[in-house]
């Protein structure tokens, strides 16, 4: 096992949250950020709010994750809830900061 889950209250989109874990004598630093995505978007052929497909939607949301800063790294996609206009994601950074 390479991942656990650490439930943080209260963690808002666009916040980073800093985890330090300490796994025997060593001692490791992640920071985690949640983004919030447009789920619900507009038909580019009109100025109006018209449904899209779910396969426009995850194309839309494959390409704001493939130009997210490559800094951070994916880690997990919530499912949002049935009329959401947004979706979030989870992204860890990929710098790992050891301490002794």
């Amino acid at each position: 096992m390479h991942d656990i889950c650490v439930p943080i209250p209260h963690f808002r989109e666009n916040e980073i949250a800093e985890v330090e874990v300490k796994v025997g004598d060593k001692k490791s630093s992640f920071n985690f950020r949640v983004e919030s995505f447009n789920w619900e978007l507009s038909d580019s052929k009109t100025s109006e709010l018209t449904p899209i497909s779910l396969e426009e939607k995850i194309s839309h949301l494959r390409e704001n994750i493939e130009t997210y800063d490559e800094n951070w790294e994916l880690v997990q996609i919530f499912t949002p809830a049935q009329g959401s206009k947004y979706i979030q994601v989870l992204f860890r950074q990929r710098k790992l900061v050891q301490q002794d």
